[in-house]
């Protein structure tokens, strides 16, 4: 046996996950990486540690036990980590934050400097929709999560970030008839959507239903990622954030098109469960962003309200 802490760390996400592509996005490392790792770490073992099922992973009862034992190899590693920087005068321990898909674009600016002055910190950050983020905070898997939505039925303790701003974007803008019903237009374009749970998806869906505009035609795909080049392709349009597509709309590769009750508008907040007893490392994190989170926003957004002055069709 010769394998390595990073192996036991990326079949152990493997397993959490259930998914080498969720894994992968969950350790910011690309799919072929981890699945290289994960055969890597099988050829150590006689016994299948995974099966694909109808193109479906599965964890065999092997590999449960050998996930298992894995957590713990890393809990007494990370444990010596944590001692080594206690006996320096660190603040050391692990931090976790959930995230939902499009906060992966402002969580990097929330924990930056807060991790830039405490080396003894290790950062366990989890990117995934909504509903795995909302089952994180149900299950008390997570120091923080970052939602733009707040989950149903949940009591929450929280700290308010920034706006979230949906608009309706696409590779061209949408020429509206002068007479007649704006929203009959709407039903003419394909729609790209996000997966069932997502947080934008539920928005998109809801602003057609209220406006009653019938969806004949729509894409399906998993990541923000995914829906914003298939804007580029020209495949269709989507109300989505600024956030991700900067770059995009100074370079006119993107539009905005203004319709009426846009941008929707929600806010994107820091939650935790109320009443949660945090870690000295999640309590210091909590107190840098209730003394630092306006400057955060405004140093690095400040360029969202000139985003939404890029130029816009007309109705």
């Amino acid at each position: 046996m010769n394998y390595t802490l990073n192996q036991l760390r990326i079949f152990l996400k493997i397993v959490q996950k259930e998914s080498i592509t969720r894994a992968a996005e969950a350790l910011f490392l690309t799919q072929p990486a981890v699945s290289i790792q994960l055969k890597n770490f099988q050829d150590q073992f006689d016994i299948p540690l995974t099966e694909i099922v109808n193109k479906k992973l599965y964890v065999t009862d092997f590999g449960r036990e050998v996930a298992a034992a894995a957590e713990k190899i890393l809990e007494e590693v990370y444990a010596i980590n944590y001692k080594t920087s206690q006996y320096k005068g660190q603040l050391s321990g692990r931090l976790r934050i959930s995230v939902v898909s499009t906060g992966k674009y402002i969580i990097p600016y929330l924990i930056a400097d807060f991790m830039k002055a405490h080396p003894g910190v290790e950062l366990v950050l989890d990117v995934s929709n909504r509903a795995n983020v909302t089952l994180n905070l149900e299950r008390n898997e997570t120091d923080f999560s970052l939602v733009s939505v707040l989950p149903d039925r949940l009591n929450l303790e929280e700290i308010p970030c920034m706006k979230n701003q949906l608009f309706l974007v696409g590779k061209e803008p949408i020429a509206f008839p002068k007479k007649g019903p704006w929203n009959k237009e709407l039903e003419e374009v394909t729609w790209v959507k996000r997966e069932t749970g997502s947080a934008t998806r539920k928005a998109l869906d809801e602003y057609l239903n209220s406006h009653d505009i019938q969806v004949r035609r729509h894409i399906e795909l998993t990541s923000n990622e995914a829906v914003k080049q298939a804007l580029i392709a020209g495949l269709g349009y989507s109300i989505m954030p600024l956030i991700g597509i900067r770059n995009e709309l100074q370079l006119g590769q993107l539009t905005v098109s203004t319709l009426p009750d846009l941008p929707l508008e929600s806010m994107w907040r820091m939650v935790w469960p109320k009443g949660k007893k945090h870690s000295g490392v999640a309590a210091a994190f909590k107190v840098y962003l209730e003394q630092n989170m306006p400057q955060i926003i405004e140093k690095n957004f400040g360029y969202i309200d000139e985003l939404t002055a890029v130029p816009k069709s007309m109705m």
